[in-house]
C-alpha cells in the first residue's frame, strides 16, 4: 500500500511539473549571451584580449580558418593601440594573433593562405600565428634582433 502511495504522489508530482514548465513556455523569454560569447568565428584567450574592434574582412579570415581547420582559432593578441611598432596592423584593429589547438602551424598558414582578404601571414617560433588585412607578406620570425628573421617575403603586390 505503501508503494503505491509513494508511485501515484509521484506521478502527481510528475504531472504538475510538466503542465507549470508548459505554461511558462508561452511568454517570450529574454536572453542575454556575454560579449565575449557572440562570436563562432574564433574564441579569446583572456578577457583582456580586445577583439570588439575587429573589421569584418577579419573576422572573416578567422571564419576561414575555423572552416578550414575545423576547430576555431583561440585568438591570443587583438587590437594593441599602444603597440610600438608604428606600422603594426594590431595598432588598426586588423590584425588578431591566433593558435588553434591541435592543428600544426603548416595547417593554419596554409588555411590562412587561402582566405578571402589576407594580408600577411607570419609564423612565431613560440607556435603563434599573425594574420592581417594589410599587404600580401608572410614571414617566420624567431627572438628580437633583426638576425632572427627566418625568411622574409612579399608575396604578388596585390591587395585582397
Amino acid at each position: 500500500m505503501r508503494n503505491l502511495l509513494s508511485l501515484a504522489l509521484a506521478c502527481l508530482l510528475a504531472v504538475s511539473n510538466f503542465a507549470v514548465a508548459e505554461a511558462k513556455d508561452d511568454r517570450p523569454r529574454k536572453v542575454r549571451l556575454p560579449v565575449h560569447s557572440r562570436t563562432t568565428a574564433y574564441a579569446v584567450q583572456t578577457v583582456s584580449v580586445k577583439t570588439g574592434c575587429f573589421s569584418p574582412r577579419l573576422e572573416g579570415i578567422l571564419a576561414h580558418i575555423a572552416a578550414k581547420t575545423g576547430r576555431r582559432p583561440l585568438v591570443t593578441s587583438g587590437h594593441r593601440p599602444r603597440s610600438h611598432r608604428s606600422g603594426s596592423m594590431h595598432r588598426f584593429c586588423q590584425a588578431a594573433d591566433i593558435r588553434v589547438s591541435g592543428i600544426s602551424d603548416s595547417a593554419i598558414i596554409a588555411a590562412a593562405k587561402t582566405a578571402p582578404g589576407i594580408g600577411g601571414i607570419g609564423r612565431y617560433c613560440n607556435g603563434i600565428i599573425h594574420v592581417d588585412t594589410g599587404s600580401r607578406r608572410q614571414w617566420t620570425y624567431c627572438g628580437k634582433s633583426k638576425r632572427h628573421f627566418l625568411s622574409a617575403k612579399r608575396r604578388s603586390g596585390k591587395r585582397a
